[in-house]
């Protein structure tokens, strides 16, 4: 399998491409990473250092990567946080080339925005973006609950009220929706689970919340199961693999007590999931 990931990329902890190149090599797929920031760490310490990439060296980059005729092999495009509505249009610019290479090849877009507790912490265009032209060109979209909601305008909550925001998110165009942390008031104390849903149903993972906050751990989340999903387009099996990787991720990152996410230490949860949450199917 080859992916392509047009993501960030710092040389001090793991976001962007900077976690998920790895988690994806351990499993055996070939990844191409295109890099849309070159810092030297993740923005949440407040201070970094190093550039953004212009879009149009972006584009220089994509252009040459189809030059070596590699389009034809792809199998999914990946990209994560998009910093400019520039780098966006490069995003769309580089599924349409590789699906015209490849009609089977899928896109997967994290439609980074926010979250809960922080609100929306990108330009105002961005969401207007991944709205109108982003997420109708992606195949799957792998929102958290409340990106979900700014997404679609709803107010997803419930399990029933989640689901029904799936549904608003899968008419805009991507047929999978994996919603990476779903928050139920109904939902057992102390666990989060993830949903995902496409054209053969719906299912939910609930596990142990960890008391933590992982810069990154969404891009790993979204990585690993695009990959998994476009291997066996078994949507249950891809979010039991994930959930079971993550979680172990996270588990190792709180004990060591250490604030960057325990990417190497981690690879055998990758390589091996433990598949110890199991998926149910909710439709």
């Amino acid at each position: 399998m080859k992916v392509l990931s047009i993501q960030s990329a710092v040389a001090y902890g793991h976001v962007g491409n900077s976690a998920a190149v790895f988690p994806l090599q351990r499993i055996g797929v070939e990844v191409l990473p295109v890099y849309t920031v070159n810092f030297s760490n993740h923005t949440g310490y407040g201070a970094w250092r190093g550039p953004l990439i212009d879009p149009a060296d972006v584009a220089d980059v994509l252009t040459g990567v189809e030059e070596r005729g590699v389009f034809p092999q792809i199998d999914a495009v990946v990209s994560g946080y998009q910093g400019s509505e520039g780098i966006g249009e490069v995003i769309v610019d580089a599924v349409r080339r590789v699906k015209a290479a490849n009609p089977n090849a899928l896109y997967a877009c994290d439609p980074v925005m926010g979250n809960a507790k922080s609100g929306c912490f990108v330009a105002p265009a961005i969401p207007e973006l991944l709205r109108e032209r982003v997420v109708p060109v992606a195949d799957i979209i792998t929102p958290n609950q409340f990106e979900l909601g700014y997404l679609t305008g709803t107010e997803p909550d419930t399990l029933e009220s989640t689901l029904a925001s799936v549904d608003a998110a899968r008419a805009m165009g991507p047929r999978t929706v994996l919603v990476t942390s779903v928050e139920r008031p109904d939902r057992e104390e102390g666990t989060i689970e993830m949903l995902v849903a496409d054209d053969r149903g719906a299912w939910i993972v609930q596990t142990p919340l960890l008391p933590m906050k992982a810069n990154g751990s969404g891009d790993v989340t979204a990585a690993l199961f695009t990959a998994h999903y476009t291997r066996t387009g078994d949507a249950a099996d891809a979010l039991v693999r994930t959930a079971s990787s993550v979680f172990d991720l996270l588990q190792n990152t709180l004990d060591s007590g250490e604030r960057e996410l325990q990417l190497v230490e981690s690879q055998e949860a990758y390589a091996s999931p433990r598949m110890q949450f199991p998926a149910r199917q909710v439709r």
